[in-house]
């Protein structure tokens, strides 16, 4: 998965942009409050010359007559403008001594609180309508992050971390939320307040002839914004080093909490804790070294501040302008600034949540699911029997084959062992028998179709198994037996759990069948997980049983009466048994004895006991005679 070439941050927000259609209405209403709220800067900023030219001119009320007077001309348009709202409320400005009107005094006690209130409410719907979308998406990318990894084949588990899926699926996907719900409301507001403050600046300062210092800044403007990219790239770069350091840290405290037992037998905590803290330090100074490239950019962002304000500041000095001219072009620019200054800390925060979006995206591209026919044959039952037609198996192409060229032919109802030493290839029969995987070469058919020519779902539900490595969930008893067949009774669930000599000890408890088991059944001995796991199988009732080593965790009593008890069940279904006890298979029908992916014996159990041959010498080492 890392291998995979990176994204852009572009490409992995547009990514993203793909959940939206869910939640358009919301953001629909979200960005047109941002934007009510982010223009309304400039309809203040056109007051602010107004506001200043009395106290240049002096005050008073003819304030604004006496500058036109002393420029030439007639008197400004905002003046204008504003005489003729007063004069259209009948709301006069001021009384004959030149004291503010109560009307205009009512009327502001009024306009303001609606006014403040409207950009209040505004701000509201922005902030909340877009982070609940945003939040709401990167809910759907979890769970098809979740949805794509039930997809994926025992091969992609097998090469993958445990520690860094669960860091992908869980910390990634939160850091992109966070990033994508604090910075969606001010990528929608800040830019328009930007664009507002920007226009009111360039108005003014071709209105009051400063258009050519205004042009000289917009030139320096971008060369100002080049640290600041690259140091989002840095950003970016950090966090994705950041969040693969954290996956190991996941990793490191998921094999250590699953190896407890291991670790304490071997007195190995210190040995574990100084391990753990090398690598949470690695994670801090990468984490910093990112955390400083972020820090950077509000500096930068103020020294581009200034640099522009010295500029402006040395340009009208020369150029002679009046504060009047000099001070709404200010005050614009400041309203601009902090808008900026939020935007280059939305960039940081983007970079940040692209380094995890790539991350995540690699988890929704990968495809090692077994792939489905186009037409796939639908199999209600098992009517004859299953054939391994020279099947051969490697889990990578340029591996050596696991199995190679088994021809096996299983009946309908009839008990076939597999027996070997360890790696001799019987629990990858299991698995091709499953489809857990498919076979490199050859095929197998199940009454004579071929398994990826059946529906995967069919197939399946055509087979129960009892692996050797138990998997119990932490849930109760009754939840575990049950696992897979919603809508088992109670009755279905106890009488399963008789039959494998489990409702016993399960009844001994004062919970039963309510029974937590903890996590993967850490509340039940070795045999008690065993029969839980033969229980659920039994109530499954599968045509097709595969017992991978069912036994080896019991008694020798248990184990005696668990054999009888599947025996008794699994009258009339096929049992493939895997097994290095060789007594728990001398009854099969057939059993297959595997060396180096190869069957090289085969027979019942008395005829290859008879034979004299490798089959023999392992009975013998067992002390199993004929």
């Amino acid at each position: 998965m890392s291998g995979l070439p990176a994204q852009s941050t572009l490409t992995s927000y547009r990514r993203l942009f793909q959940y939206t259609r869910r939640y358009r209405v919301r953001l629909i209403v979200g960005v047109l409050a941002g934007l009510l709220s982010g223009g309304s800067l400039f309809g203040l900023l056109q007051l602010a010359p107004e506001v200043i030219r009395p106290f240049e001119t002096g005050g008073g009320r003819n304030a604004a007559h006496t500058v036109a007077v002393e420029d030439g001309d007639a008197a400004p348009p905002q003046s204008r403008a504003i005489a003729d709202w007063a004069e259209r409320l009948a709301v006069p400005l001021e009384d004959d001594s030149g004291r503010m009107t109560w009307q205009l005094m009512a009327l502001g006690l009024v306009a303001l609180p609606v006014l403040v209130g409207l950009k209040g409410l505004a701000d509201y719907l922005n902030r909340y309508y877009t982070r609940w979308a945003a939040t709401g998406m990167v809910r759907d990318v979890r769970d098809d992050l979740f949805d794509r990894l039930q997809t994926q084949s025992l091969a992609f588990f097998g090469h993958s971390d445990v520690g860094v899926l669960i860091s992908r699926c869980t910390n990634d996907t939160t850091t992109v939320q966070t990033v994508v719900a604090n910075t969606a409301s001010q990528m929608t507001r800040c830019p328009v307040e930007i664009a507002a403050a920007m226009l009111a600046v360039v108005l003014f300062a071709f209105r009051f002839e400063l258009g050519p210092l205004m042009l000289m800044l917009l030139l320096v403007f971008p060369v100002c914004l080049v640290p600041v990219v690259l140091l989002g790239r840095q950003v970016k770069k950090h966090m994705q080093t950041a969040l693969d350091r954290f996956a190991g840290l996941v990793s490191r405290m998921h094999e250590n909490f699953t190896g407890i037992k291991i670790v304490k037998a071997f007195h190995m905590e210190r040995a574990e804790r100084e391990r753990f803290m090398g690598m949470n330090d690695e994670y801090f100074r990468t984490f910093a070294r990112m955390l400083r490239a972020e820090a950077l950019m509000s500096p930068f962002t103020l020294a581009m501040a200034l640099l522009v304000t010295c500029i402006f500041l040395v340009v009208c000095y020369a150029r002679d302008a009046k504060l009047y001219q000099i001070l709404p072009v200010g005050l614009a620019a400041i309203a601009a600034y902090r808008p900026v200054k939020q935007l280059t800390q939305v960039n940081a925060s983007l970079q940040r949540g692209a380094a995890a979006m790539q991350r995540v995206c690699e988890l929704l591209d990968a495809d090692t699911a077994l792939p489905d026919p186009p037409n796939p044959v639908q199999v209600r039952g098992f009517n004859d029997r299953i054939v391994f037609d020279r099947v051969s198996f490697r889990y990578e192409t340029d591996s050596d084959s696991v199995l190679q060229d088994i021809s096996v032919e299983i009946p309908r109802g009839s008990v076939v062992a597999l027996v070997g030493e360890t790696g001799s290839g019987k629990t990858t029969f299991a698995d091709l028998l499953a489809r857990f995987y498919d076979p490199s070469e050859g095929r197998i058919l199940l009454d004579g179709r071929d398994l990826r020519d059946i529906e995967i779902a069919d197939l399946r539900r055509l087979v129960g198994v009892v692996t050797q490595e138990t998997v119990l969930f932490n849930d109760t008893i009754a939840n575990n037996i049950a696992y897979g067949l919603r809508g088992s009774t109670r009755e279905q669930i106890v009488d399963a759990a008789k039959k494998a000599n489990a409702h016993e000890f399960i009844r001994a408890d004062g919970d039963g069948y309510d029974r937590i088991v903890g996590d993967k059944g850490f509340m039940l001995s070795g045999g008690q997980r065993q029969r839980i796991a033969i229980a659920r199988a039994i109530l499954k009732d599968a045509p097709i049983l595969i017992l991978d080593e069912a036994t080896s965790q019991l008694d020798t009593v248990t184990e005696r009466l668990v054999q009888q008890a599947i025996a008794r069940a699994m009258e009339g279904h096929t049992v493939l048994a895997i097994a290095h006890r060789l007594s728990t298979v001398r009854h099969a029908d057939c059993i297959y004895l595997l060396e180096e992916g190869r069957i090289v014996e085969q027979g019942t159990h008395d005829q290859l006991y008879a034979n004299g041959g490798r089959y023999r010498r392992l009975c013998d080492m067992q002390m199993l005679d004929g």
